[in-house]
């Protein structure tokens, strides 16, 4: 097998367990030596693909791609579906929330729009729902539009976002990590969801059970204390953050 092929399989196997020690990596990939896959995993790790862990693992970094949101909406439907619901019960008519962008956020978008409350956003989806019957004030903040995610991000919603608090905030997240935190591959989307746990009473990340244990580009802050609505409990991660679980 040559070298390319090898880190092809290594990334598929990382992929697929997250986390992986190289005496492991050694034995499902035929003996393969442990200098030959330190050779591998170090080429891998120049090109920002995984991260070697103290005590011999290695584990799997995000792309810093991020999918088109109509391609990512179609992942993961049932649980996104879920997700959306139990965060639609925490929300209580004259409360103030922030929605991120994102289609988990975009769902639970959704369901709030005809709720009593005071919505702000940075996802601009929600130009293309059908708003009859709207009761939820919606404030989009300015910002720099991002046409993959359908997001405003930047300068300029930074300066807003230092003057306005939330009851509640809903934050999209790329890869969630005991150690690594909540994080995302784009700086300025993590310097805004910073932002706005800073400026938030309580912070909840919508998060699919399939983020758990990734890391994406750029952490956005620590999860210690934040709430996670997710289709299922993760054990690890209930070390230092809640859950909220069907």
């Amino acid at each position: 097998m040559i070298p390319y092929e090898r880190q092809e399989r290594i990334l598929e196997i990382l992929k697929e367990k997250k986390l992986v020690k190289i005496d492991e990596l050694s034995e499902i990939l035929n003996d393969v030596s442990v200098s030959t896959l330190r050779r591998d995993i170090k080429e891998l790790e120049k090109n920002g693909k995984v991260e070697s862990m103290y005590g011999g693992a290695v584990k799997y970094l995000l792309n810093t791609d991020e999918l088109p949101i109509a391609k990512k909406s179609l992942i993961h439907m049932k649980e996104k579906e879920v997700i959306a619901d139990l965060a639609a019960g925490l929300v209580h008519d004259g409360e103030t929330v922030y929605i991120d962008s994102g289609s988990t956020a975009t769902l639970l978008m959704d369901k709030l729009i005809r709720k009593d409350i005071t919505i702000y956003t940075t996802n601009t989806s929600i130009f293309t729902k059908v708003l009859e019957d709207m009761k939820a004030e919606v404030i989009i903040l300015s910002g720099t539009f991002n046409s993959v995610t359908f997001s405003l991000s930047g300068p300029f919603t930074e300066l807003s976002l230092q003057n306005i608090y939330f009851d509640q905030a809903f934050l999209g997240v790329n890869g969630v990590d005991i150690v690594t935190g909540a994080s995302t591959p784009n700086i300025s989307e993590a310097v805004k969801k910073k932002l706005v746990r800073d400026h938030s009473r309580h912070t909840y990340l919508l998060c699919d059970s399939s983020k758990f244990g990734l890391t994406a580009n750029v952490k956005a802050f620590d999860i210690n204390g934040i709430t996670i609505i997710s289709d299922k409990k993760d054990e690890d991660l209930a070390e230092v953050a809640e859950f909220v679980t069907p």
